[in-house]
């Protein structure tokens, strides 16, 4: 009997070396390739020579007023041409390494050919001959090396040919459908794959991406109701003097958005219900002391707690932080690079309770930790874990409280949205002393200038990163990599200034001892790929120069920005940039007007289409199949209205008209 779980060899035509090429886009079962949808559509409609700019692609329809002669060159080199009537003007047509294309071309026979224009010339070099019918629809898949994307069309279409769409169940209620005027699943999967025209493939699109954000935010209201109902969680009653005199006993006064973050966090920590909320913060603005002082109200409940970080040297930077701030608690670290005896007695310790606060990497959430009475767990965005993923924290200890911290600033609307299940908490306010990070648009051909000022301000026993984006060379992107960079300033500075070279290809231990260096001041200037992006806190850092800086997202500009501007010295950040496009001068400009993150992601929203629109890598937002959280911002919202309402009903999962929704919701594989 037929299966979506069916593997793919059952398909005709498909053979072991297929598989496994298939195996390399994870498709596995023919449910899997059904559900591989195209990125994009190749919209061959016919334009008009008259109307193209030089070098773009189009569908040029014709009439052949000259044969086809095929030129040789050296092996399997050559190029077939021939001349097209198209109106009133005659079109030179060039095909490189199709010779067989020249039995399709006769003399006065209509052809489409989709190729790309040369306008100085009047030529067209052609890639495609289509048939004569002036509009043709091709979809575009991500693919990757040895699998080619006529080879998984044909997969896809063999696999609807043989009758596997018809197993496809519908996973949308009637109601939703009607409401919404959706397409049937089975519908939309065939025009996901084989449209009739582009207006078909758009309806199918609307009804993916509506399948995919409502399932998404079903997901998020279910946990959010699941968190506020009045036994879900564990009521910590802390102790308000002890916290208020360790509060008094701080080397600086927290700020007025501090204060209301860590009132806002430990009210959710005394009520029964369960926390989970989201804490955003600029870089810079405070949040780990906040996170220690929530670690701390647990301690005076007798809860242990735990801070999930993403790197180890971070891991290990809280540990020495939290180390000074509470000297009189028991603190554990935990990495995935700890020798196994420091490991074992660290895992005992943990277990035991000696342990009142544990600083790790994810390696806090694996299997084998366990603790002796979890209350409260605090992570940092860069997991970017998933609902599901959020739920596994629960699992540990007594279903703990949960605050998630994020450094990217995500407008308020949007993190409702995105972290529909979480309560959201602000701090919008730099702590007291520190200084506005300056910043500077220059030119590469201001550079001379600017490392003459880096020189100084190195005299003066200021600290520098210099940020490449690249690490090797690329033919396609003409930028400075940061291993001629390295060279270029060592030969420029000399013995002067002590460089050194970070990048993402190093072993952790390198990558951790040369920022150990920069940290204790044995090196004065950095030259690092964006591997500092989540970086240390090292005071002395004052200058950030980022090449190429055009080639970056406003949110992860802003984001290596935050690295300097830790200390109470005037810092600065240097973008060197010659941005060709409007939208590359726009995230300039705006760099060189706020520090303000959030107004920032506001602008980021607005310009939509720079590419790295929100840096969803970094922000920790969801990222999805087909949708896109911010294009389909009205249709993310619809969906989170309606599925909030059918989780405010009264037992919902028990009532027959949402069982449909409560089997897809409890699938295993189901994207969260």
């Amino acid at each position: 009997m037929k299966s979506l779980d069916d593997n793919l060899s059952v398909l005709g035509g498909v053979g072991p070396k297929s598989v496994e090429k298939f195996l390399k886009l994870d498709l596995q079962t023919v449910g899997d390739a059904l559900l591989y949808y195209p990125f994009r559509y190749e919209d061959f409609q016919t334009k008009s020579v008259l109307d193209l700019m030089d070098g773009e692609k189009a569908l040029i329809l014709g009439e052949v007023v000259s044969p086809a002669s095929v030129q040789y060159y050296g092996y399997k080199r050559n190029r077939l041409r021939f001349s097209i009537r198209h109106g009133e003007i005659i079109v030179a047509v060039s095909f490189f390494n199709q010779p067989y294309l020249a039995d399709k071309i006769e003399v006065g026979a209509q052809l489409a050919i989709w190729g790309k224009w040369d306008k100085a010339k009047a030529s067209l070099t052609g890639m495609k001959v289509l048939s004569q019918q002036q509009e043709d629809l091709q979809p575009v898949y991500h693919v990757v090396q040895g699998v080619k994307q006529s080879s998984l069309v044909k997969l896809i279409k063999t696999a609807i040919d043989e009758g596997y769409l018809d197993l496809v169940e519908e996973n949308l209620p009637v109601d939703l459908l009607v409401r919404y005027q959706l397409l049937n699943r089975q519908e939309a999967i065939r025009a996901m794959h084989f449209p009739v025209d582009i207006d078909q493939y758009r309806q199918a699109l609307r009804r993916i991406k509506f399948e995919e954000l409502f399932y998404f935010q079903l997901n998020l209201q279910s946990l959010k109701y699941e968190n506020r109902r009045a036994d879900a969680g564990i009521s910590i009653a802390f102790d308000s003097s002890a916290l208020g005199e360790k509060i008094e006993k701080l080397p600086f006064v927290l700020t007025e958005a501090q204060q209301r973050s860590l009132q806002e966090i430990l009210s959710d920590m005394a009520s029964s219900g369960h926390m989970n909320r989201l804490l955003q913060g600029d870089v810079g603005s405070g949040k780990t002391v906040i996170a220690g002082l929530a670690m701390y109200a647990a301690y005076t409940a007798g809860y242990q707690s735990a801070l999930m970080v993403p790197t180890e040297i971070l891991a290990e930077q809280h540990y020495e932080s939290l180390s000074q701030l509470f000297p009189e608690l028991s603190i554990a670290l935990l990495t995935g690079g700890m020798k196994a005896a420091v490991r074992r007695t660290a895992l005992a310790a943990i277990e035991s309770g000696e342990v009142d606060m544990v600083i790790g990497t994810h390696a806090l959430i694996q299997e084998g930790v366990n603790y002796q009475h979890l209350g409260l767990v605090i992570t940092d965005e860069q997991h970017r874990f998933g609902v599901k993923q959020r739920r596994v924290f629960r699992e540990k200890g007594e279903n703990p409280d949960v605050l998630m911290m994020t450094a990217t600033p995500i407008p308020r609307t949007l993190a409702i949205t995105a972290f529909g299940e979480m309560d959201v908490s602000i701090i919008d306010q730099l702590p007291a002393g520190r200084k506005e990070i300056r910043t500077r648009w220059v030119k590469h051909e201001q550079l001379p200038l600017v490392w003459d000022w880096v020189g100084k301000e190195i005299e003066k026993g200021a600290q520098v990163y210099v940020v490449s984006p690249l690490i090797e060379e690329s033919e396609a992107l003409d930028l400075k990599n940061a291993i001629a960079l390295e060279e270029e300033l060592q030969a420029y500075f000399g013995e002067r200034v002590r460089i050194a070279l970070l990048h993402g290809q190093m072993k952790n231990q390198e990558k951790e001892a040369i920022m150990q260096d920069f940290k204790s001041g044995k090196t004065d200037l950095l030259v690092s790929t964006t591997v500092i992006e989540v970086g240390v806190n090292v005071p002395n850092a004052t200058v950030m120069i980022i090449m190429d800086a055009d080639r970056f997202g406003l949110s992860q500009l802003h984001q290596l920005r935050g690295r300097v501007g830790r200390g109470d010295k005037q810092s600065y950040a240097i973008l060197v940039a010659n941005p060709k496009t409007d939208s590359g001068k726009e995230r300039m400009q705006a760099m060189t007007e706020t520090t303000d993150g959030f107004v920032l992601a506001e602008k980021d929203l607005q310009m939509r289409g720079s590419g790295e629109v929100f840096g969803t890598r970094q922000s920790g937002l969801p990222e999805f199949q087909v949708a896109n959280i911010i294009d389909d911002f009205p249709i993310l919202e619809e969906a989170r209205r309606v599925a909030s309402q059918i989780v405010s009903e009264p037992d919902w999962q028990a009532n027959p008209k949402w069982s449909m929704l409560v089997k897809e919701l409890n699938r295993p594989d189901r994207l969260d």
